[in-house]
């Protein structure tokens, strides 16, 4: 009952779909047990989405040169704990199975629009869709970052998702351009619609599209706590209980007020 419960809970966050992670701090020291919150809703606002196993497909911590798993109990948030190493900068990662949503077509043309793929209403129109419901399969791929004593260049390699967010350099040594770019299937992916968001202020909300090379930037205007984000959409394959697949990829990390 209590797994039919969280799935439930999860079925009915959907509609919300941007999901990004939450740590207890950006900034833990050695040592210090992190706990991992994961988040769904809009706006950099968002509610608790307790551990499921059953959509985990990977949920690790990257830190001093090695990846861990990170542990937790379903049904509960947050969704998992850690013990910081502290020493560079760690990345946790989490990768989920997909997701089956059906929306009316009016709403999901409307949510098309909002992230960008106004290229899939073309191609609903030209196949005589636009009328019929959406049917989707989504797929998230959502990374933080945490401060540690010192940068890390691995926190600009990719870690292998279908469609993942990478940053040039470390972006938590200092407030500075964010350069990025996107990865679908570990190859540039051009013209993908790509914001940005800050915690303290929802009216911060910055967009850039990305170039040939994948490659994107922002200015960010303010230090604190940053969500880049991103969505791609292909058609799904002959046997698929949908018509489309959604990959929902997610960054969060803190640029400082002084360089460390």
């Amino acid at each position: 009952m209590a797994l039919a419960a969280a799935a439930l809970l999860l079925a009915g966050r959907v509609q919300a779909h941007d999901f990004w992670i939450e740590p207890s701090t950006f900034h833990p020291l050695p040592g210090t047990a992190v706990a991992v919150g994961l988040r769904v809703g809009q706006n950099f606002v968002g509610d608790p989405v307790p551990r499921y196993s059953a959509s985990i497909e990977q949920f690790v911590i990257r830190q001093g040169g090695s990846e861990q798993p990170i542990s937790g109990s379903d049904n509960i948030d947050p969704a998992g704990f850690f013990r910081a190493d502290g020493q560079s900068t760690a990345v946790i990662a989490y990768r989920s199975t997909g997701s089956y949503i059906e929306l009316p077509a009016d709403k999901f043309e409307d949510y098309l629009r909002q992230y960008g793929l106004e290229r899939i209403i073309d191609l609903r129109a030209g196949r005589g869709e636009r009328a019929k419901p959406g049917r989707e399969r989504f797929y998230r791929f959502a990374k933080a970052l945490l401060t540690g004593r010192q940068p890390s260049a691995a926190v600009a390699k990719p870690l292998g998702f279908t469609y993942e967010i990478v940053p040039e350099d470390d972006p938590t040594t200092r407030l500075a351009p964010f350069r990025g770019l996107i990865l679908y299937n570990g190859k540039p992916l051009a013209d993908a619609l790509v914001m940005a968001l800050l915690r303290t202020d929802s009216s911060v909300q910055l967009t850039a599209r990305s170039d040939k090379q994948g490659a994107f930037s922002f200015v960010l205007p303010h230090a604190g706590v940053w969500l880049i984000k991103s969505v791609h959409m292909v058609r799904a394959g002959f046997f698929s209980d949908a018509d489309w697949e959604s990959l929902w990829a997610s960054l969060t990390f803190e640029a400082p007020e002084t360089p460390r």
